[in-house]
């Protein structure tokens, strides 16, 4: 019997403690599933929210059938935590290949993968808790009344998924990646099944049998986190069709460059193309000189997201240029873009210039607390896509009014906005915006290779006019060319659209079904 009034044994606290390491590794086989998903799949907000929902019904299933377990609950939880460390561990890494290596078209058979795998761990997941509260209501029945004993094990258990929440983007993820994230938690479910073993050796039959399955499990995890980052490589090399040159994680997205000196560049961000060196200068200038050389003789530049230097080094092509503030989100793409050589050489070291000034923000929050005395002659808005809701936001009538409150008199704003062919209505949705807010709106498009025709928006108080003087040295624009952009053939021209609001974000469910049905 165990005296109420003695402080807590080491086996007591050792099964506390492997509740918060249990919680801890379930949250994290959750979270890099929906990671994974949203990197492959698109859309995180959709994928995140059915990867939970699957995984939390599969952990309900999995308490439920713990009912049924009543023999044996030592070596029964002993067997479920090698089982949920080799599925779990292993889950983003399979993943991971299964992806790389279906054919062409293959997003339905990779969704019933991962939704069978969250399905799988979350079921066994389910079965852990229970087993570890009748594991120390049996061994220790003076302590624990219910209440009690439900207090204690749920408190250690919200403690798990409460640390592991925050260390997820801040810690794991930017310096294991998400492969190692999982293996190495994997290793954490098996380390609790040694403990087990040899806490309550006595009582788990064939002793033998279990410490030859303890030693084959971690034997296998090992030898995953050891070889991680080739198989994240052959991966990547498979995924991207080309070598992959450079790749980091970071808090906010997988960052990988790949091709080669000969076919060119290419920048993806979670697995979406950002530019092709061989033909990204058209974009960019695009972008940057209809704005800058309207305005004529600019002299604060804000560049909102654009964190690759591009955008920035074709303002600088501006002589009248004094300052130019860069926001970017992530600031792994910032450090990559001003120490690689191989990227520094694309940009022109353009984020070396004592003229810029980087701030690694969220463009929405540090609009929101920029003082109302601080103007910029010219904005340009180089977010990616409105994929998401946490991207949508920022082509809002609540984002552009912000703009608009920091905008010169005389300035002007340009919005990269989609493709005005394959998603005509997301395109003309971000003109109704710009338009909602008070804005004239300015459509163009220019053609793009790696993008096909692409959209932007011009934004200001004062009608935009025809630039007379582009900067030198321009290898697409050209004075002459300028009217051509203006003109939408009929495929492109405007259709009926409705401002995309921050309270219901039309414009991320209109885009994600425009073009949805170029991959299908």
């Amino acid at each position: 019997m165990v005296d109420e009034r003695a402080g807590p044994s080491a086996a007591e606290v050792l099964l506390l403690a492997s509740v918060f390491v249990v919680a801890a590794c379930g949250l994290v086989y959750e979270l890099a599933a929906g990671a994974l998903a949203s990197y492959l799949l698109g859309d995180s907000v959709l994928q995140f929210s059915t990867v939970i929902g699957t995984y939390l019904a599969a952990m309900g299933a999995g308490s439920y059938l713990s009912r049924f377990i009543d023999r044996q609950l030592v070596a029964q939880f002993l067997r479920i935590e090698l089982l949920v460390g080799l599925a779990g561990g292993l889950m983003p890494a399979a993943l991971f290949a299964a992806h790389a290596s279906l054919p062409g078209g293959h997003d339905a058979p990779f969704r019933v993968l991962l939704y069978a795998g969250v399905a799988t761990v979350g079921t066994l997941v389910g079965l852990e808790i229970p087993l570890v509260m009748r594991i120390l209501k049996r061994q220790f029945a003076a302590r624990y009344g219910l209440k009690d004993l439900v207090a204690q094990v749920l408190t250690f258990d919200y403690l798990g998924a409460l640390v592991v929440a925050v260390a997820f983007p801040l810690l794991l993820v930017p310096h294991l990646g998400l492969i190692r994230t999982g293996l190495f938690f994997g290793l954490l479910n098996a380390g609790v099944a040694v403990w087990a073993l040899w806490m309550f050796r006595a009582q788990v039959p064939r002793a033998g049998a279990h410490t030859l399955a303890c030693a084959a499990v971690v034997a296998v995890l090992g030898g995953g986190f050891a070889a991680a980052e080739s198989l994240t490589a052959w991966a990547e090399e498979r995924f991207y069709g080309e070598s992959v040159l450079l790749r980091e994680s970071s808090a906010y997205q997988r960052v990988v460059v790949a091709g080669s000196a000969e076919s060119g560049l290419r920048l993806y961000l979670n697995g979406n193309l950002q530019f092709h060196s061989r033909d990204e200068y058209r974009y960019h200038e695009a972008l940057v000189h209809p704005a800058m050389a309207a305005h004529g003789a600019p002299k604060k530049v804000l560049v909102l997201g654009g964190g690759d230097g591009m955008a920035v080094r074709e303002v600088l092509r501006h002589p009248s240029v004094q300052q130019v503030t860069l926001v970017e989100l992530d600031p792994a793409m910032t450090r990559l873009f001003r120490e690689q050589p191989l990227l520094t050489a694309l940009n022109d070291r353009s984020l070396h210039d004592p003229r810029v000034r980087i701030v690694n923000a969220d463009a929405y929050g540090w609009l929101e607390q920029l003082g109302d005395d601080t103007f910029f002659d010219v904005v340009v808005v180089d977010f990616p896509d409105p994929s998401n809701f946490a991207l949508g936001k920022l082509y809002s009538t609540s984002f552009y009014a912000l703009l608009d409150r920091h905008l010169a008199a005389s300035g002007y704003a340009v919005i990269q906005t989609t493709s005005p062919l394959i998603a005509r209505r997301s395109f003309w949705t971000v003109v109704a915006t710009v338009e909602a807010v008070g804005l004239r709106a300015t459509p163009y498009h220019a053609h793009v290779p790696s993008f096909g025709e692409w959209g932007f928006v011009l934004a200001s108080r004062r009608p935009w006019a025809m630039p007379t003087a582009l900067p030198p040295g321009l290898r697409f624009l050209s004075l002459p060319g300028l009217p051509a952009l203006l003109d939408f053939p009929p495929d492109m021209a405007r259709v009926p659209a409705e401002p995309n609001r921050l309270s219901t974000q039309s414009l991320v469910h209109t885009f994600e079904q425009e073009w949805g049905r170029v991959h299908r």
